[in-house]
């Protein structure tokens, strides 16, 4: 073991009492890892889900971490050898963050032996991350007025500065502030407030709402504008989710959902920046979806839900002329549902089912990031035998299975959405899955475990809105297609905005029409003027 000493103690009781320690720190290890196995490969029944998981490993990290500050404290050596240790594993600070220098000279700077002046022949340096605590402040603006001595009736004054809300109490920047900390890291208004409070600031939770409300109609044509770029595509995919929201009047919540799109071209190198726009309907009918895909003339990413097939079907007058493929995940989520079902019993048709699928998924990690016609070519030579192949199996395999057994409407699935399914070997630009839009809809998902619910139709379209604002900039920060430029347009009401659009993307070259000024900070990195990137976005209006 790395933490016993270089030499044992040849007392028999110091040897004694050293083993004991060392039993104790076993047994304590042994068992917050057994806990740590049956949180993340326990029985299905008992697994957590994943942020479950990581409040529990957090918790065994931090009893771990306890129990090697008891030894440290114990034992000078230990200490001293781990230091050594987590220097070594700690990997680099980022290079943006900005450095305070803290130089400790010696107490006397003259030689004891001698006392001649002593000079530098080096230093030893260390690093540590610090952080400055949020700090809230009061913008005072005074606009003095200027009179002429010797002119009459001579008065100037600059304008006021145009303001998100007039006559209001916040700054853009913290309004922007309170919408990213409720829709990015999932904090309710009611705890906001309670933060708030804490630095000596009442402000009722009331008062934020009526912020976000107001910031969420000006940012409209931004989400406007976002759904136009998203439905000039190619290829989107789409899904939608279940959202509760309080029913007034009936003293009880009911069932909404949030559609989502989300387009996501990297895979087959595409050069269009990724995007993700929600839209809150009251069901999820084919109607909803119509609602929001109205115009779309491309390929339709989805799962077999039968609304998707709705919009498309050409005997409607409302009908999308678009394209649908199906998704390989769904379906293989059926496959293992059955395994897992099935368990401790074998389920082989499931097991040799997800065996096939898995070549496939292994074709397309190798051609992940590769250009569409080499995608496309790719998977003609080598996915296109083992779909043929998979699909005679099924066939061959419905008719020994009996009709009703849940595996007998897997197959009967699969080859009903067959066509759907294997369009992806015919175009590089299509995945195998819906994977995309299924990671855009885990925020709102987070975010409704919070809050719970939400307050009435018009706030989850509120949230659905400024969900779509902050997801797309978050997708396209984390993957550096990133700009920084001013633009200024004009809004609704006639009114000039200039948009500092810190980090986000330039699309088909065009500005993006902001309502309200987005400067969300890319995670890594500076901005332009070599300012150091943060977190939120940021807000400044003005009149033209």
């Amino acid at each position: 073991m790395s933490d016993l000493p270089a030499e044992l103690p040849s007392d028999p009781a110091e040897l004694r009492a050293f083993a004991a320690a060392l039993l104790d720190r076993c047994a304590k290890l042994e068992r917050l890892l057994k806990l740590a196995k049956d949180a993340r490969f326990g029985r299905s029944s008992e697994k957590l889900d994943g942020d479950q998981l990581q409040l529990v490993l957090e918790d065994i990290d931090q009893a771990v971490a306890a129990l090697e500050a008891a030894e440290d404290r114990a034992d000078p050596k230990t200490r001293e050898k781990r230091s050594v240790e987590r220097r070594t594993n700690r990997g680099q600070l980022p290079e943006h963050l900005p450095r305070i220098v803290e130089t400790l000279m010696p107490a006397e700077t003259c030689c004891p032996s001698c006392e001649g002046a002593l000079f530098e022949i080096g230093h030893d340096e260390s690093q540590r991350l610090d952080v400055v605590p949020a700090q809230y402040r009061v913008i005072v603006t005074r606009r003095p007025k200027l009179a002429c001595r010797a002119c009459h009736g001579v008065v100037l004054q600059h304008a006021a500065p145009e303001r998100l809300i007039k006559g209001g109490l916040p700054t853009e920047r913290l309004v922007a502030h309170v919408i990213d900390a409720k829709y990015h890291w999932h904090l309710p208004l009611y705890r906001q407030a309670q933060m708030l409070a804490t630095h000596g600031i009442p402000i009722d939770r009331s008062t934020l709402a009526f912020w976000v409300g107001y910031a969420a109609q000006e940012l409209k044509p931004l989400w406007r504008r976002l759904r136009e770029i998203l439905l000039a595509s190619s290829k989107l995919c789409v899904d939608e989710t279940p959202a509760p929201v309080l029913d007034p009047g009936r003293g009880r919540t009911k069932t909404g959902y949030f559609w989502a799109l989300s387009r996501d071209d990297r895979p087959w190198a595409g050069s269009d920046p990724p995007g993700v726009v929600y839209a809150y309907a009251p069901g999820r009918g084919a109607v909803h979806g119509l609602r929001l895909l109205e115009g779309y003339r491309g390929i339709i990413h989805c799962d077999g839900y039968e609304a998707y097939k709705t919009m498309t079907r050409v005997t409607r007058a409302d009908a999308l002329f678009g394209t649908l493929a199906f998704c390989w995940s769904h379906l293989r989520r059926q496959f293992v549902k059955i395994e897992r079902e099935a368990a401790p019993a074998p389920a082989p048709v499931a097991r040799e089912a997800l065996e096939r699928i898995a070549q496939l998924y292994a074709i397309e990690k190798v051609l992940r990031g590769r250009a569409a016609a080499e995608r496309s070519a790719g998977r003609q030579a080598h996915a296109r035998p083992l779909a043929a192949a998979l699909k005679q199996w099924f066939e061959a395999k419905l008719g020994d299975l009996a009709q009703k057994s849940e595996t007998a409407k897997t197959l009967r699935y699969a080859l009903r959405h067959w066509d759907g399914l294997t369009l992806y070997l015919d175009d590089g630009r299509i995945e195998m899955d819906t994977n995309a839009v299924e990671r855009a809809m885990r925020p709102i998902k987070l975010t409704a475990k919070n809050a719970l619910f939400a307050g009435c139709d018009e706030g989850a379209e509120n949230w659905a809105l400024l969900a779509s604002l902050i997801e797309t900039a978050l997708c396209r920060a984390r993957h550096r297609a990133v700009y920084a430029a001013r633009r200024t347009m004009p809004n609704e009401s006639g009114m000039a905005r200039r948009c500092h659009a810190g980090t986000v993307d330039r699309v088909h070259g065009c500005p993006i029409p902001f309502g309200i000024v987005w400067s969300f900070r890319a995670p890594l990195g500076r901005r332009a003027g070599g300012r150091s990137a943060g977190s939120g976005f940021a807000c400044r209006a003005r009149t033209a």
